[in-house]
């Protein structure tokens, strides 16, 4: 089922493995010619607008834009138990580990009278997209807010697009997940107006609809992407999410029923998810094709599953030895990368581009999804080789705080001038010289 890359035999570049890991080509470029427009409409008329597009795209014109805190507490009400307690787990294990990573204060004496401090401040209101489309996802809504819950966010706001079978409001179990957390501004907005409601603010009938965010995170489809690419330098965002992906490094020790399991639950997201076996077993190989072919045509999206298996975007990649398999795993850059060889922590240590890395059998990507503690949202099309998952950094600002007396200012007064002078600002120097004049 699987296509195959055979690179045994092969040394190759960094720039060559590039250009041959499969990926899904998705450009958002001619996505931005169409929401662009939306974007300035519903800058210029706000709820009116964002009515309009609910029932273009969504099939329903919400009654209530903002959704109704009684809307919000009744969901949470009427939730599945079952659901209800493994959303709080998965609120308890990510808050857990998130609170952990909220980066201290620093502060440095770079010489007698002269420090340099960081502080870290976060964001006043951020903005939280929660897509639709194929599936629900309330652990998008945990992993976004409890982020930014911890790095000390003040305001939150959640927009997710109004369900025509519920009435023109988010799905009940984003709502629910909403009111587990605390937050009560919802807004049933979804697509590129939600993003340009919360870059820039909305009114409604004269009167302030959502005030507009510092930041927004969260994935969505090419739209919402292409948005957060329009608005960017408006607010800051996380990163242009693309479809998602994971690579599995395995060895002859690997079992291929639990790499194939994987590679399937990670197919059924979207019929452009990727999903990329790299071994230096060809047997392995054989075993795992063979098992991702007959569970795909068992489970219940068999269909979405095929076409992403089928794509250009997913492949078996065949190595020479586990050195070239990392090799080709730092290329690729996965947003989920699964580690099934006979050391699997040993590897691990040595990979340096991926999303989030999953250590042995009994980490696979679906507990990172739910209820492992880290965060799910991450970075994809191979921009792991620069960019990270979303964290509490992500909501947070770091700045320095220089506090320099008089002494320490004078030892090093000529030097600045110096260097003031020799750039050609004149004026810099003049600055400093006035204080050691006085």
């Amino acid at each position: 089922m699987l296509s195959r890359i055979d690179l045994r035999g092969k040394t190759l570049s960094v720039g060559e493995l590039l250009a041959i890991v499969p990926r899904a080509r998705e450009d958002v470029t001619d996505a931005l010619a169409i929401v662009e427009p939306i974007i300035a409409d519903v800058r210029a008329r706000g709820g009116e607008a964002l009515r309009e597009y609910g029932r273009r795209f969504d099939g329903v014109a919400p009654a209530h834009l903002r959704v109704p805190v009684g809307d919000v507490t009744a969901a949470l009400e009427a939730l599945d138990p079952a659901v209800r307690s493994a959303l709080e787990e998965a609120i308890r294990r990510t808050r857990t580990y998130h609170d952990a990573t909220i980066p201290p204060p620093i502060s440095v004496e770079i010489a007698p009278g002269a420090r340099v401090s960081q502080r870290w401040i976060p964001m006043r209101r951020v903005g939280l997209y929660v897509p639709g489309g194929l599936a629900v996802y309330p652990s998008s809504v945990v992993m976004n807010v409890v982020a930014a819950q911890s790095a000390g966010v003040a305001s939150i706001a959640v927009s997710s697009p109004p369900q025509e079978a519920f009435s023109g409001l988010p799905h009940p179990t984003i709502l629910a997940a909403c009111a587990l957390l605390g937050v009560d501004e919802v807004y049933a907005v979804g697509g590129a107006q939600a993003v340009a409601m919360l870059a820039y603010g909305a009114f409604d009938g004269g009167e302030v609809l959502c005030e507009p965010v510092d930041a927004i995170t969260g994935p969505g489809n090419r739209f919402v992407t292409a948005a957060k690419r329009a608005v960017q330098g408006v607010v800051g965002i996380d990163a242009e999410a693309g479809p998602t992906e994971i690579a599995v490094i395995a060895d002859a020790a690997a079992d291929p029923e639990l790499a194939a399991a994987d590679l399937v639950s990670q197919a059924e997201h979207d019929p452009l998810a990727g999903s990329v076996l790299i071994t230096d077993s060809a047997e392995l190989a054989d075993a795992v094709d063979e098992a991702v072919e007959r569970r795909g045509a068992a489970t219940k999206h068999a269909a979405r599953v095929k076409e992403a298996l089928t794509g250009e975007q997913s492949a078996i990649v065949l190595t020479d030895g586990l050195d070239q398999s990392i090799a080709v795993a730092d290329a690729y850059g996965a947003e989920h990368l699964e580690i099934h060889t006979a050391d699997p922590a040993a590897v691990a240590a040595r990979i340096t581009s991926a999303g989030c890395i999953f250590v042995g059998p009994y980490s696979p990507v679906p507990l990172g999804d739910y209820l492992a503690g880290s965060n799910h949202v991450l970075p994809t099309g191979g921009t792991a080789r620069f960019a990270s998952g979303l964290n509490v950094t992500s909501f947070l600002r770091a700045v320095s705080v220089v506090e320099y007396d008089a002494d320490a200012l004078a030892e090093v007064a000529d030097r600045v001038v110096a260097l003031a002078d020799a750039e050609d600002l004149p004026a810099h120097g003049e600055a400093i010289q006035a204080r050691i004049d006085r």
